[in-house]
């Protein structure tokens, strides 16, 4: 094969996948799953924890960030992949002129993009209403694109779960994704947990907060650096046994 070739076939595909993108925003950004799950979950989690404890904005705001983002990602890809196997298009897709990774592709961009367009509520809010303002845009912006699709290949791991209904991943997926989130360092500060918060390093949602935090407020625990070392380690675990499940799963099927 040619270079022009090679390049020709990426091209459609990158194309295909991105139609997969559009087709998951038009169908499942507005289901009441994706909305309860992605958005009211987390956000009605952050209240019962922020309200009455009178922490400045600058540790609130980023922790409200890192779990709407880790929420919303995460939810578009175990919404749609189900569904798609109850009504079949799953595997008209599959038998598609179009790789297996390029749908996965386009699927963890739907839920990369979902997660993005839903921070960008809370960070408005935050800049107009606590004045709280980027002091690292260029941190902030790579880290929330790293981080969107790191836990939207999150969500597709789980979606490689054969069943037909949503529930049945998302049950399984707050399984992991609820103690994720409280060894984070969001609720209780990781220099607090004392000789507990070496577990701090097994959630990928600590390397999130961290690096919001850092693009705020100048301050974090870890460095930017290793968050996003962090966030890159496990966004390529996620993929790789996102894409295995899926062509285990596929060939079982």
């Amino acid at each position: 094969m040619t270079y022009s070739e090679t390049l020709s076939r990426i091209w459609r595909e990158l194309r295909r996948a991105w139609a997969i993108t559009k087709k998951d925003a038009r169908i499942y950004y507005l289901r009441p799953g994706t909305i309860m799950f992605g958005l009211m979950f987390p956000l009605f989690l952050f209240i019962s924890f922020a309200v009455g404890r009178n922490l400045p904005p600058q540790v609130l705001i980023p922790g409200l960030i890192a779990i709407t983002i880790f929420f919303s990602s995460s939810s578009v890809g175990p919404m749609a992949v189900p569904i798609e196997r109850r009504t079949k298009t799953y595997e008209r897709m599959i038998t598609a002129p179009i790789s297996p990774l390029s749908i996965l592709m386009g699927e963890i961009a739907g839920g990369a993009v979902f997660g993005i367009i839903s921070v960008t509520i809370p960070l408005i809010i935050s800049m107009i209403w606590y004045e709280i303002h980027i002091v690292h845009p260029i941190i902030f912006i790579v880290g929330i694109a790293l981080v969107s699709v790191g836990f939207s290949a999150m969500g597709i791991m789980f979606s490689a779960i054969p069943t037909e209904n949503p529930g049945d991943v998302m049950m399984s997926l707050n399984f992991i994704r609820l103690p994720l989130l409280f060894v984070s360092g969001i609720f209780i500060p990781i220099d607090q947990m004392g000789k507990y918060g070496v577990a701090t390093l097994v959630s990928p949602l600590t390397y999130a907060k961290d690096m919001v935090q850092y693009s705020v407020s100048g301050n974090s625990f870890y460095g930017p650096m290793i968050d996003i070392f962090g966030i890159i380690i496990f966004t390529v675990l996620f993929l790789w046994i996102g894409v295995s499940m899926h062509e285990r799963s596929r060939k079982m099927g």
